[in-house]
């Protein structure tokens, strides 16, 4: 027996385990005590990694479909095929005829964060797609427009806050979101202890809520309304206090005009609160010595989810909260840019090119993924003919899964980078499995800028590769060497990813160059006026993906090395996260932008949400996460599908009685998109006119190889939907608050 450190790659937390092997077979899993960062937490999802590492299931060898079925081939094989049928198609139709998809586990890998910016730029396509606009996107937009800079995502502290208002999040299940934070029920119940005040907005019950010392069960979909009553509330009693962020932020005024209409007395009704309840919290946010504002799912994927994140911001800031301790702050993460000096930046600009068929704005470079199907059937130039998916299943994952299966299946070619045969991966054409993540090593590219605390982690691979499989990372440069043609960046050089048989080193070369060519004019950057050469001589590590990860942390705030990583198997601490304003700021003035012009268009949407009257007899919908598990990926691991992880129809006490729903017996769900049949279980922990059907399931389709999730499929909460519900800025589709009807199946 053996044993190893490995960072948990399954949801944001990032924690540390500490695994023990019999040879190369994982055994168990524990929490890493020494781990600087999570200090020995582990949730079930940790727990389980020997389990979800050995899935049979797991492909094990490239595939390529040949007279209509999938077949295991070499990889040779297997590349081959795609460099002689992509390249064709995109010369006689264009790049745009090819389309990417990008779904979550790809920032969860080294491989999915270094290769895809290159594959998109091999291939010159605009059609980007990511599980972002399924997510997230709303929280990019309200930073690049407020901060210039879409990445620049203030997170709270958590350890020292003494005020936390959480909305539409539930990180005791979900071990949260655009928040790293290895043990944040830890954390939360630690602000408790402290004497902090813990508020959160739910229309359900939740773990994180039961756990508040307020739970406000706010009607779906109206975050942005509460939040802006909240605002209003702050000027209406004189509570607005930028302290030092004064000088650094531009628009308050007209803000203060903006929420004038929306006083708590206005927005009640509809949130079907009491507005003494809303100056209650407004006022407590306010007095709090330190406190900070946190949105996440339910409050982003909903009509108003830009608005609602703008508002999340705008609530830290006219508290005086944003960039201090206790408050909201931005983390540095170790690969993050050296920072530049204050002063003006290019700013960010929303809708550069619209897509072909629906004129949804491009966002961050992305299309929205309730887009794809239109995109890939819609005759005309431009048309998407072929598809590469990474580690994505937007069929479970996006609205109206049946149009987009349809869809996928009338591709000339799809290219699917996955381990598993699943609803979407199941339309391939070739099919390129990566190792299990023991057989990878593991550094957070995305969720170190996320995080509560500035530390750096690397763990190298726990076992070695075994026989006949590849490398993610290799698969990955050796895909963008298959889709390249002689006109890639820098193809007049020997052995660049246009040359055939160039070896997938020299995307990582290409990579190394391209990156110091720029850092060494840049006077802020700790390689400038350096010979390129001689810098990248210097770079350690044992594949390209190690050296370019060196050279990141070369380059990054605080001039580590990928050696000294090693050296500290159990992680850097660089200490709690710091005030970083005004450098951050990338904003054309310099300064935060708190009322800018998209926004400031979008808002009379929200205040024509004030007449409206809401229907008690109209269900709204709402998802929820489940502590074991993560979107559509774990519902193929034994240990991790029991429990309270079911797909099951949460119902109120007196909804259940009105519509005679019997708790156990199936019911129809009905949508704009379709309907569903599943199990009821009544339960008060939602609200009066809401129900409950968590994401990621309905894992029934033939042809996919999934023996556990097919045992117990569940259904796809998103059939549900059409795609036509959107928040426009964001392109981010709405998959909470959205109304349905519901019967039980026999009378």
């Amino acid at each position: 027996m053996s044993s190893a450190l490995r960072i948990c790659p399954l949801c944001e937390a990032t924690c540390g385990l500490a695994l023990t092997l019999d040879g190369t077979r994982i055994t168990g899993a524990r929490g890493d005590r020494e781990d600087v960062f999570s200090q020995g937490f582990i949730c079930p999802k940790g727990a389980a990694f020997p389990e979800i590492d050995a899935d049979p299931d797991r492909l094990r060898t490239p595939m390529v479909r040949k007279d209509g079925r999938l077949q295991e081939v070499t990889w040779g094989e297997a590349f081959d095929t795609i460099a002689a049928r992509i390249r064709p198609l995109v010369e006689d139709c264009g790049p745009d005829s090819v389309g990417i998809v990008l779904g979550n586990p790809n920032v969860h890998t080294i491989a999915g964060a270094l290769y895809p910016p290159l594959l998109i730029g091999a291939l010159g396509t605009r059609n980007l797609f990511t599980a972002s606009t399924l997510d997230q996107m709303p929280k990019h937009v309200s930073s690049g427009l407020l901060f210039g800079d879409p990445l620049a995502v203030p997170v709270p502290d958590l350890d020292r806050t003494d005020h936390l208002l959480i909305l539409g999040a539930n990180p005791l299940d979900s071990n949260g979101s655009l928040c790293t934070a290895p043990d944040f029920p830890g954390k939360l119940k630690a602000l408790r202890r402290r004497g902090g005040t813990l508020t959160v907005v739910d229309p359900r019950r939740t773990r994180t809520a039961r756990l508040a010392d307020r739970h406000v069960a706010v009607r779906p979909g109206t975050d942005a309304l509460l939040l802006a009553a909240l605002v209003h509330t702050l000027f209406d009693e004189e509570l607005v206090d930028l302290g030092p962020l004064a000088a650094h932020v531009h628009g308050v005024e007209e803000v203060r005009r903006a929420v004038h209409e929306f006083s708590p007395e206005a927005v009640a009704p509809v949130c079907d609160l009491d507005a003494e309840t809303v100056r209650a919290i407004a006022r407590e946010l306010a007095a709090a010595p330190t406190a900070a504002v946190y949105g996440r799912m339910g409050s982003s994927t909903v009509a108003y989810g830009t608005l609602g994140n703008w508002l999340v911001d705008v609530l830290n800031v006219l508290t005086g909260n944003l960039d201090r301790p206790g408050g909201a702050l931005f983390p540095l993460s170790a690969t993050a840019p050296a920072p530049r000096p204050a002063g003006p930046g290019r700013g960010f600009v929303l809708g550069r090119r619209h897509s072909r068929v629906s004129h949804h704005p491009e966002v961050k470079g992305e299309l929205p993924l309730v887009a794809l199907a239109e995109e890939i059937e819609t005759p005309g130039e431009g048309r998407i003919r072929a598809l590469i998916t990474i580690a994505a299943n937007p069929v479970l994952s996006a609205p109206d899964g049946d149009r987009l299966d349809a869809a996928l299946g009338s591709l000339d070619l799809m290219v699917a980078v996955d381990p598993y045969l699943n609803e979407t991966t199941r339309h391939a054409d070739v099919l390129l499995p990566p190792p299990p993540p023991s057989q990878s090593a593991h550094f957070d590219f995305a969720f170190n800028g996320f995080a509560v605390r500035d530390q750096v982690r690397y763990t190298p691979a726990v076992v070695a590769l075994e026989a006949g499989r590849m490398d993610e990372c290799e698969i990955h440069a050796r895909l963008i060497l298959a889709v390249s043609n002689g006109d890639s960046p820098g193809a007049s050089r020997p052995g660049t990813p246009g040359e055939t048989g160039a070896p997938p080193s020299v995307v990582d070369d290409l990579a190394i160059d391209l990156t110091l060519a720029k850092a060494v004019t840049q006077q802020h950057s700790p390689a400038y006026g350096a010979d390129p050469k001689e810098f990248a001589a210097r770079l350690t590590g044992g594949t390209g993906a190690e050296r370019r990860l060196d050279l990141m942390l070369r380059l990054g705030p605080y001039g580590l090395t990928l050696d000294e990583l090693k050296a500290h198997p159990h992680g850097i601490d660089l200490g709690p996260l710091k005030p970083r304003l005004p450098e951050l700021l990338k904003t054309r003035s310099g300064r935060i932008e708190l009322f800018p012009g998209p926004l400031a268009a979008d808002l009379p949407r929200l205040r024509a949400a004030l007449d409206a009257t809401p229907d008690p007899g109209v269900l709204q919908l709402v998802g929820r996460r489940h502590l074991r598990s993560n979107n559509s990926w774990l519902h193929n691991t034994p240990a991790l599908a029991g429990g309270s992880n079911r797909c099951t129809l949460q119902v109120h006490p007196r909804d259940a009685e009105r519509l005679r729903l019997v708790d156990g017996a199936p019911a129809r769900v009905k949508g704009e998109g379709g309907e569903l049949e599943v199990p009821v279980e009544v339960t008060d922990d939602v609200r009066p006119g809401v129900v409950s059907l968590p994401h990621g399931w309905g894992h029934d389709r033939p042809g996919t190889r999934l023996a556990v999730a097919s045992a117990r499929p569940g259904v796809n909460v998103n059939q549900l939907l059409d795609g036509s519900r959107i928040d426009p800025l964001s392109g981010t589709a709405v998959l909470n608050g959205f109304p349905v009807e519901v019967a039980p199946l026999q009378d």
